[in-house]
């Protein structure tokens, strides 16, 4: 029976179209879905859009006073084809406006809660960040602005209802310390630690009806049960998402094959929410809880996080349309460190990828086809076996695609997807190095074919195992390598099996490929 794994990315507000954050973020995701995919997992990934906030009700009024659906229908539909044209593979998309498929999810969720005893209604007075979605201390302000948006708060008065999260703050403590919670990097676990030791505080899960009243005297959200003045919270609302996605409310059988996740991929900003609130509300309604959160950190833009509500975003479809999915899949790989800050700029973006992408693996694949024209008649050649008719000298010196692999399984797990790709290129390298060494043009000019022909099969060998190798990174070259090479696992996404495929067909007809990546 095949193992399961259930990965979410966050669930993005949807006031505004995508931009190069939420594309690291998912293909973060889709790199973890695709390697645990290759391995022969049965994988589901969700993602979803967090809809019944004020930041959407508040956008729809900036444009013309539109319903808050129309943003959110609008901006949902730009976010599903920002992960089609970013080739990310996702199996769940679930709005927070689906009445059918959402809504009787965080009804259940609340109930069981509030029967536990650990939802209450009281009067509150704080200050609370639209952009953030969340009351904050004055203590967590950075010089009385939200940390995230650096707006200030606005100061709000108002009966809600509230989580009884103090009641778990011993369970909690355990729960993280002990890593039945896994919180990666490590940093964020301390930091985590760090919050709940200086002592929680109950929270609010709900917002008075009155502030969510849009055109044709109707509500912007979900209704508290059985308190028509009240609307749902939207954390606690946003984070069932993650549930409803794979069953919670509609379908039981579902939910129990995915549930619990066992990772949850979000962005440092919202760490806590994830690593504290939810874990417990889970605790409250008697539900299994995920087993891991990995909180990556901030595409930068001149060292300032990126984000909509600071003006200083870089349009993921334009920067999509203008150089392809992989290029830009590769940069935020290798150059942004998953776990924490890192920038970007088109001026190292084009060095990066004419120094990798170019010279380096586009060359390397161009170089290999070239030959097998040039020398083996377009196929591949045929070769004995034995490592002891091998007729070459290979240097000791180099970098095999076992080794390739054993980085990829060492770094993966452990979300290091730049050290990893560090290993794919030690192997392109290599593979550069073979050529250098052997030069089978030389060996052309002396009439030494058996030798050709191993040089042309040890470097289409090579090939084969780098579409292996990139594909939970680099999807769609992946699948152009396997095209030129006629490799049926690459084609049809059969899991890996190393023991399997170490070797290329003697015979097959190599197909010609148009340079994979054009220098800029």
């Amino acid at each position: 029976m095949s193992k399961k794994f259930y990965i979410t990315s966050a669930i993005p507000y949807v006031n505004g179209p995508p931009h190069l954050g939420h594309t690291l973020e998912f293909v973060i995701a889709d790199v973890i879905n695709r390697y645990y995919r290759l391995y022969g997992y049965k994988v589901m990934f969700t993602c979803g859009s967090d809809e019944n906030g004020l930041k959407i009700q508040e956008a729809a009024h900036l444009v013309h006073e539109l319903n808050p659906q129309k943003i959110a229908d609008d901006n949902t539909k730009k976010f599903e084809s920002h992960l089609k044209n970013l080739n990310v593979h996702y199996n769940e998309w679930r709005r927070g406006t689906d009445k059918k498929l959402h809504w009787p999810g965080v009804i259940e969720l609340w109930k069981r809660a509030e029967e536990k005893g650990d939802i209450y209604k009281k009067k509150y007075k704080g200050l609370y960040c639209v952009g953030c979605e969340a009351f904050y201390k004055k203590s967590e302000l950075v010089k009385g602005k939200c940390p995230e948006h650096l707006k200030e708060p606005e100061e709000v008065e108002e009966e809600n209802y509230f989580f009884r999260l103090s009641k778990y703050q011993d369970r909690l403590e355990k729960l993280i310390k002990s890593d039945e919670l896994k919180v990666f990097p490590e940093i964020r676990k301390n930091e985590t630690l760090g919050f709940i030791k200086q002592g929680l505080e109950d929270f609010s899960v709900s917002r008075p009806k009155k502030r969510f009243k849009i055109k044709g005297g109707e509500y912007w959200g979900i209704p508290v049960p059985g308190n028509k003045p009240q609307i749902i919270y939207v954390w606690f609302d946003a984070l069932t998402i993650y549930m409803t996605s794979i069953g919670w409310g509609y379908d039981e059988k579902l939910w129990k094959k995915w549930w619990p996740a066992d990772l949850h991929v979000i962005g440092k900003g919202i760490y806590r929410f994830h690593t504290v609130y939810w874990p417990a509300m889970l605790i409250s309604a008697g539900l299994p809880l995920p087993k891991a959160v990995l909180v990556h950190g901030y595409i930068t833009a001149g060292g300032q996080k990126m984000a909509k509500s600071l003006g200083n975003v870089i349009g993921s479809e334009e920067i999509l349309n203008k150089y392809g999915a992989d290029p830009i899949r590769y940069y935020l790989l290798k150059e942004i460190p998953t776990q924490s800050d890192g920038d970007f700029t088109e001026a190292r973006f084009k060095e990066v990828y004419n120094a990798d992408l170019a010279n380096g693996l586009g060359n390397l694949v161009s170089r290999v086809i070239t030959m097998v024209d040039k020398f083996c008649d377009g196929k591949v050649p045929k070769v004995d076996k034995d490592p002891e008719k091998h007729p070459l000298r290979v240097s000791t010196k180099i970098y095999t695609w076992k080794q390739a692999y054993a980085d990829l399984d060492k770094y993966v797990p452990r979300y290091e997807f730049h050290r990893a790709l560090e290993g794919v290129w030690k192997f392109i390298h290599t593979a550069d190095k073979y050529i250098d060494e052997n030069r089978p043009w030389e060996l052309a000019k002396q009439g030494k074919q058996k030798e050709i022909n191993w040089v042309v099969y040890g470097l289409l060998d090579s090939l084969h195992q780098l579409g292996y190798l990139i594909q939970p990174f680099l999807p769609a070259t992946s699948r152009k390598i396997g095209e030129t090479l006629q490799i049926p696992g690459l084609l049809k996404k059969q899991p890996l099996d190393k023991d399997g495929w170490t070797n290329v067909k003697s015979g097959v007809k190599i197909k010609k490929i148009k340079p994979l990546f054009p220098r800029l």
